[in-house]
């Protein structure tokens, strides 16, 4: 939905290089005409003025900059467009190429010279992929009009009509896209009265259901869940009526919509559409959040309280309404803030994609929805809890659970300091260790849901009731599930949470349960053990090279050492029957690491402009996450594209998590770039 209008491209081509334009005025009295000769390489073009509504294309238009001294007369007159309807993308074309002129005709009412500015903006295109939208500068004298020559010489003019069409000049040695189905007596296209009208062709309603269903996406994954114990707790601790647990699980929900709409107004300002996967890949903000994260967990199991100074507390009470707002705001930017790790990647296409198709308002909107999608569940689930605490002889069972949702909570809390680790490689927590960990706190878990341990505020067990029981029986089976992971085995249920395979003491040790590693690829330099036992390169040339060498297409991985969906891909759908063997054996892999903290060469460093703003080119992750924004748009990890030996993509669009964590899916996809590779 999103990218119809964004085809790919992979190497770095520039809009300058396949399209020119002179600029030149023809003046006549008051009236004058900015002409712009434009021309485009043969086998591109760029898209007409005027586009059907709804539309994702990028029309091209010449603008010119609201000043005293003129005003405009119509709108863009441009040739006859050509025609063709994109199969794939199921889209009519409209498109110049060649030599073509569009001008803008203009009255003027200045009667001494001045200087006009504005710009010609386009996007070029070929079969295979567009490049990024460009503006060429316009800056042309126009001379003054004397008003007893404009009384003279002014003819009538009429603005009724913008459907301004002239015959289309191409040159003789120009050729037509492959794809081209040229029909025969187009329909004239009416152009665009100004750049201030043109629509963004982008439907409202269209992206709050997109974005709305993503936020719903947004809550099986795997860093959203962990966030609920924190919610259940506090709920259960705040709400001393029914009425005011329902009041305040109200606020959480209007607290994280209101959070994500705050977030797209800051996007909005500052331009940081990559702001959240760089949040979910900072090693110090996940760092911090394993810190809060032991620190709530310790606080659950008894081994302090969490309170505000007696001062703070008196306050609360004399202010119980603003206190309690202040508390709810907090909870829910707790859970908006620590999510990022699994809601990051989704929310990025959204800040990306609806921003730089839709607009300022469409991001807005798209961020509302998925906010709201967010807090729906998150408000409905914290009612309960709030009718829990009105009942009577609630009994100790109550801290049992406050004890249970403390150990979940230390044991996510690792999933933070492993992003910590591998994104900085540390290896310190590597796989072993972590999974050692889960091992020791799931098991003192089950013993103390047996009743062989007691923590400072529990009662007293004389029994255990049938529900204890069976929550440490299912504990404790789970603990026996982790033990294989010492050797090697894949833990698929947990797999998003653990560090990949080959962050590990002994990747390939006793116990193995990857599947045969056999590969037809030679380990060359450059090379390493990639996931499921593939071979992959972290170079993006060195892996060129070698495509083109072994003759196999190259399948681009752009991940993250941090990303949790990247894991998930990669243990569940890559080592999949059918997948695995063409992974292994018919493309070349590149996984370039987006949150890579290695330093580029100094020489290498450099700022770069991407949609009017600046970024730092200073490590290896800045220059993979800079080329996946400008040439693909987005800025969301897992993201797969395959290209031939020359760096074009093959025209099979991506693959990433939400459209093709289903093995059948990314399995087509994947056959389907080697088809085309055939071809």
């Amino acid at each position: 939905f999103l990218s119809i209008g964004n085809f790919l491209f992979s190497q770095m081509e520039f809009p300058e290089d396949k399209v020119s334009a002179k600029f030149s005025v023809e003046q006549k009295g008051y009236e004058a005409t900015i002409i712009a000769k434009v021309t485009v390489v043969p086998k591109w073009h760029i898209n007409a003025v005027k586009l059907p509504k709804g539309s994702f294309l990028f029309p091209s238009s010449l603008n010119l900059n609201k000043a005293s001294g003129f005003s405009l007369i119509g709108g863009n007159i441009e040739p006859k467009p050509h025609f063709m309807h994109d199969e794939m993308a199921d889209e009519d074309l409209y498109y110049h190429e060649g030599t073509f002129t569009i001008k803008q005709k203009i009255k003027i009412s200045s009667e001494k010279d001045f200087v006009l500015e504005g710009g010609f903006t386009f996007q070029t295109c070929n079969d295979v992929r567009c490049l990024p939208d460009y503006t060429f500068p316009i800056k042309l004298t126009i001379k003054g009009c004397p008003k007893e020559e404009a009384a003279i010489e002014e003819p009538a003019v009429d603005n009724t009509s913008n459907d301004l069409v002239e015959e289309t000049v191409v040159d003789s040695n120009n050729e037509k896209p492959s794809l081209e189905k040229v029909k025969a007596g187009v329909e004239e296209a009416p152009v665009n009265a100004s750049s201030d009208e043109k629509e963004s062709g982008v439907s409202y309603w269209g992206v709050f259901f997109a974005a709305f269903f993503s936020g719903f996406i947004a809550l099986i994954m795997p860093c959203v869940f962990p966030m609920i114990p924190m919610t259940v707790s506090f709920f259960t601790k705040q709400s001393k009526s029914r009425s005011a647990g329902i009041r305040k699980a109200l606020m959480y929900g209007l607290s994280i919509v209101l959070i994500h709409v705050l977030l797209a107004v800051i996007v909005v300002v500052t331009g940081s559409a990559s702001l959240l996967n760089e949040l979910s890949t900072n090693p110090y903000f996940n760092l911090f959040f394993f810190v809060m994260l032991i620190v709530f967990g310790l606080s659950f199991l008894g081994a302090f309280e969490i309170q505000l100074p007696s001062k703070w507390v008196n306050a609360a009470d004399a202010k119980a309404d603003k206190g309690g707002l202040v508390g709810v705001f907090f909870m829910a930017l707790v859970l908006s803030l620590a999510s990022f790790s699994c809601t990051g990647p989704i929310l990025g296409s959204l800040l990306v994609g609806i921003s730089s198709e839709g607009g300022n308002m469409a991001l807005i909107i798209g961020m509302f929805a998925f906010g709201l999608a967010l807090a729906l569940p998150f408000t409905l689930f914290s009612i309960f809890p709030s009718m829990m605490t009105s009942m009577p002889s609630s009994g100790g069972w109550l801290n049992v659970v406050k004890v249970f949702l403390g150990f979940i909570e230390i044991a996510f809390a690792f999933k933070f300091l492993s992003t910590f680790d591998t994104t900085l490689q540390l290896h310190i927590l590597e796989r072993e260790v972590f999974i050692s960990a889960w091992i020791a706190i799931f098991g003192t878990l089950a013993i103390y849901l047996f009743g062989f341990i007691q923590l400072p505020h529990d009662s007293k067990v004389e029994k255990l009731s049938v529900g204890r029981t069976m929550l440490g029986v299912l504990t404790l089976t789970f603990t026996l599930y982790l033990l294989p992971g010492m050797w090697g085995a894949p833990l698929k249920i947990i797999n998003a949470f653990l560090p990949p395979t080959t962050y590990a003491e002994s990747p390939k040790g006793v116990g193995y349960q990857g599947g045969n590693t056999t590969s037809s690829v030679e380990h060359v330099e450059g090379m390493h053990d990639g996931p499921q036992g593939t071979q992959a390169f972290t170079d993006y040339d060195l892996a060129l090279a070698y495509a083109k060498k072994v003759n196999k297409p190259l399948f681009i991985d752009f991940t993250g050492w941090g990303c949790v969906n990247c894991r998930k891909m990669e243990n569940t759908v890559w080592g999949e029957p059918g997948i695995i063997e063409h992974l292994r054996n018919d493309v070349v892999i590149v996984s370039l690491y987006v949150d890579e903290r290695t330093p580029l060469d100094k020489k290498d460093q450099k700022e770069i402009e991407i949609n009017g703003r600046k970024m730092n080119i200073a490590t290896i992750g800045n220059k993979w996450t800079a080329k996946q924004i400008i040439e693909y748009g987005t800025a969301s990890q897992p993201y797969y594209v395959m290209q031939n030996t020359l760096g074009e993509d093959l025209p099979i669009g991506s693959a990433d998590y939400q459209n093709h964590s289903n093995p059948s899916k990314f399995k087509e996809w994947v056959e389907s770039g080697l088809s085309e590779f055939k071809k």
